[in-house]
């Protein structure tokens, strides 16, 4: 690997980190080697590590098909396998930070995400798989409740199915009331890393703009989840909210390089890694660079961007059923957790 790609730059020279975005071991492993300091793992990503890896990983595997548990215990033992082996290959630099990065996430089953006790139930077992564990919570009404207690109990949480200013505002607030419950009761509370996920966002709102004939043009299609990202870290400064954002599910290159000074994280899959090792870009801090008025005003042409732009523009309770929540909670049941329970 070069020594001078703008990945290299990025982790060495601004406050910008990025994650891994794989649970198969010999991408993450370049990726280590490219500067990554934490594993973004889901169901669809871990169903794809082990079909990749069932020859190295045939021992475990063969353990878990031989004892007929029900579905959903067979996909979280599964899983479990993918994202312990991360966790081993993220403990050096886990240790080295005391506990800053390092962090590989599980995600909870997302055919759960209305269900309170089911998803606390999964992610006190998911924390206890290692130390370097974050939780995956979807940002639902029930999973903003887990997300506080996971919290006030020290298990550190990346909420995730989040698209919004309003979401990760939501995982903020909730973020602090846990801190808060935490030292009340003497307990270290976990962390926590609010997830922007741009690009679905903008391929939502492409849609509805082809289907709607709104008045956008693909230009500004393209910024709408940077903008919302770009608003939401303003909002983080100024609120100095504990809660770290984790903008993930890239579409271009943009929605790294225009975020890059920002004291966040970006989730980077491996053909982005790519890019940003192989072609030269811009070396500039550029979370301060505004979206243009003109696209803002546009993209607020279209209400459900306005809902996801504003700070109020839902509550807690319509997360659920905002566009992107339940298409990626579809895809992670049907891509990822139905095939790791179908799994023979």
């Amino acid at each position: 690997m070069r020594d001078d790609t703008y990945l290299t730059w990025l982790s060495r020279e601004t406050k910008t980190a990025w994650w891994h975005d794989s649970a198969d071991p010999a991408e993450l492993q370049q990726g280590l080697e490219r500067g990554c300091v934490g594993v973004t793992t889901n169901p669809f990503l871990t169903s794809v590590a082990v079909g990749k890896n069932r020859e190295r990983w045939a021992q475990d595997i063969a353990v878990v098909l031989t004892q007929s548990l029900q579905p959903e215990a067979k996909a979280e033992a599964l899983m479990r396998i993918a994202v312990t082996r991360a966790a081993e290959m993220l403990t050096a630099r886990f240790e080295t930070s005391r506990g800053r990065d390092g962090f590989v996430c599980a995600q909870v089953n997302p055919l759960r995400a209305g269900d309170r006790d089911g998803m606390l139930e999964l992610a006190r077992r998911f924390h206890a798989w290692a130390p370097n564990i974050a939780v995956k919570l979807p940002v639902t009404a029930a999973g903003l409740d887990v997300l506080e207690e996971c919290i006030a109990a020290g298990i550190t949480v990346t909420a995730t199915v989040s698209f919004t200013v309003p979401q990760v505002i939501a995982i903020a607030e909730r973020h602090r009331r846990g801190i808060e419950r935490a030292g009340r009761n003497g307990v270290a509370p976990g962390k926590c890393f609010a997830v922007i996920m741009a690009g679905r966002l903008d391929d939502y709102l492409r849609e509805i703009a082809l289907d709607n004939r709104e008045p956008v043009r693909e230009t500004d299609l393209q910024q709408a989840g940077l903008a919302v990202a770009k608003r939401a870290y303003a909002i983080f400064r100024e609120r100095r909210y504990e809660s770290v954002l984790l903008v993930a599910a890239l579409r271009g290159p943009h929605h790294l390089t225009e975020l890059a000074g920002a004291e966040l994280v970006v989730s980077v899959a491996p053909p982005y890694q790519e890019l940003f090792v192989t072609r030269q870009f811009p070396r500039e801090e550029r979370i301060a660079h505004a979206i243009s008025p003109d696209v803002i005003d546009r993209l607020c042409a279209m209400t459900e961007f306005v809902r996801a732009y504003e700070p109020d523009g839902m509550a807690p309770h319509e997360f659920v059923t905002f566009g992107p929540t339940q298409r990626t909670l579809a895809q992670f049941a049907e891509c990822g957790w139905k095939q790791l329970e179908s799994v023979r």
